[in-house]
Parts: C-alpha cells; sequence; structure tokens
C-alpha cells in the first residue's frame, strides 16, 4: 500500500499542483474524481518519485473563497482563508460598494475580515473617516498604514504573521506595495518554484501562497478584484451587512426584502438611524446588481 503525506497547495504549475510536503515541493497531479483543488487546500498526496506525485484526497477546509465562472457556476479560487484583508487608500477614490460586497462574502463564508486604509500620508476627506469609524463600530479591525512610508506596518505585520491572509481591493489601493512590502523576496521565490518543478514560467494569473518571513501565510491572487457576489442569494446578501442581523428575524414576512416590504424591521432600523443610511443604500445597489435567479426567496 502506497504512504500518502498530508500537504498544502501553494500553486498551480502548467497543469501541476505545487504541494508542499515538509518544506520540499512535490508537482502533482490529480484524480479526475475530486472536486477543484485551489491554493490553500490541505491534500493527500502519493508519491511517484522524490518530486513528484499524485493528490488522492481533498482534506476538510474551514473556508473558501468563490468567484463567478461560467453560466452562473461558481468556481473556488483560494481555501482555508482566516482573514481577507480589504485595501482602501486616500486615492483612488474609496469603493465603498465593493468593500460591502467582501464584506458580504466574508460574512457568509466562515472568513474574517479587516479593512486596511493605505497612504495615510496623503490628506484625507471627513466623509471618508466618518465612514471607516462605521465599520470599526461594526466590530471590523482597521489597520490605518502607509507601505511607501513604512508607517503601521510593524502592527499588521504582526496580524498577518498568526494567520493566511488575503489582501483584495480595488486597483490603485496599494496591495502590489503592501505585498512586496511584507514579501521582498516574493520574485525569487516563484522562481524557485518553477525551477525545483522544472516547470518552465510560473502562471501568474492563479493564486500563489507564500510563507511570510515572520510567520504567517500570504495568498496572492492577481484576479481577486472580480469575484463578485459569487452565488449569493438575496437572503444571504442582507445577512452580509452584519448591522442588518439583529433585525431581519423581526421583519413580519420570511420573504421580506428589505426594500419596499411592509413591517420591515430593517428599513424601520434605517429610519431609526440604528443602521446607516449610505450602508443600507449600498445594499439596494448590489441587490439590484445580483444576476437574475438570485432573488430567490431562501
Amino acid at each position: 500500500m502506497t504512504t500518502q503525506s498530508e500537504g498544502l497547495v501553494v500553486a498551480h504549475l502548467g497543469k501541476g499542483i505545487a504541494v508542499e510536503v515538509d518544506s520540499q515541493i512535490i508537482l502533482c497531479q490529480t484524480l479526475r474524481k475530486l472536486e477543484t483543488i485551489v491554493v490553500g487546500d490541505q491534500v493527500l498526496i502519493s508519491r511517484s518519485s522524490p518530486d513528484q506525485g499524485r493528490i488522492e484526497q481533498l482534506l476538510p477546509r474551514r473556508s473558501v473563497l468563490q468567484r463567478p465562472g461560467r453560466s452562473d457556476q461558481t468556481r473556488p479560487v483560494a481555501a482555508n482563508i482566516d482573514t481577507i484583508f480589504v485595501v482602501l487608500a486616500a486615492e483612488p477614490e474609496c469603493d465603498f460598494l465593493l468593500l460591502d460586497q467582501y464584506l458580504a462574502i466574508c460574512e457568509n463564508g466562515n472568513i474574517d475580515a479587516a479593512l486596511i486604509f493605505n497612504k495615510i500620508d496623503l490628506p484625507c476627506a471627513d466623509d471618508i473617516e466618518q465612514e471607516l469609524q462605521y465599520y470599526q463600530d461594526l466590530g471590523y479591525p482597521l489597520y490605518k498604514v502607509s507601505a511607501s512610508r513604512n508607517i503601521g506596518m510593524a502592527e499588521l505585520k504582526q496580524v498577518l504573521s498568526r494567520q493566511t491572509s488575503l489582501f483584495a481591493g480595488q486597483s490603485g489601493v496599494g496591495k502590489s506595495s503592501l505585498t512586496k512590502t511584507f514579501l521582498p523576496e516574493m520574485s525569487l521565490k516563484i522562481g524557485r518554484v518553477s525551477e525545483i518543478t522544472r516547470h518552465g514560467r510560473h502562471t501568474t494569473t492563479a493564486a500563489t501562497l507564500y510563507h511570510l518571513p515572520g510567520g504567517g501565510n500570504l495568498i496572492d491572487s492577481p484576479g481577486v478584484a472580480i469575484f463578485g457576489l459569487a452565488g449569493l442569494t438575496e437572503a444571504q446578501l442582507a445577512r452580509g451587512y452584519r448591522e442588518f442581523q439583529p433585525f431581519i428575524g423581526q421583519c413580519r414576512f420570511n420573504d421580506c426584502r428589505h426594500v419596499n416590504d411592509k413591517y420591515c424591521a430593517v428599513r424601520a432600523a434605517v429610519e431609526n438611524a440604528e443602521i446607516g443610511v449610505n450602508r443600507y443604500r449600498r445594499y439596494l445597489k448590489l441587490r439590484e446588481k445580483m444576476p437574475p435567479g438570485h432573488h430567490a426567496k431562501s
């Protein structure tokens, strides 16, 4: 009987999957019957040679990040993420609608969420500060940093050292600057993985897992900004707004959409200033953006 080893999926290389077993990279094929294997997955592999093998089993995931695929199907991007850090900045202008999208996905996907406000060396408008304070009041941690001036980075490094993280956010906010600060040898590591597996150029479109020098893992996923609402239903979108949760059960009707429904406790909470009107308006916008079929009651 072939002995199996437990490993961590760190990258997709060509048609192979790079699995780390005891600090060694093994290039693996996967059994057809297994579901899609993604970066961050824990797997059982059997070896056919010292640096090649086959993935035999996918171990249970504690979380999975999905993105929309073809014909309204979602597909996994990365697994076993502890926290998604949504990066915002003084410029470009904060896209709070995108932030709310990420937070709704985290709330429904067993993933913690935190905010990083980058470029604090630039001036910031009062209304942005107020919005950021609102998220802090909801219990989302906020880290104010400047990657270019190295402000606030030591505290963030310590937070990252305890978990598996992923940076998300609109382009231009400084995700790659943050990544380079925490992973100065990133390109060397990619080269090393490709070299070890003798598999040529690493495909940068896929996610890759890196071990941070100070501890913890960082999953770098270039295409992560495009994961939309990733198959959430309307009811899940509402639950993805943390401050709606205490009121949803108080609505008169089980299938309340929290739009203009009668006896809606969420709308009443907005009118009583218990829920921020800006966040509620963004909920309505995201509802409108949902693909047909996701408005089904659930």
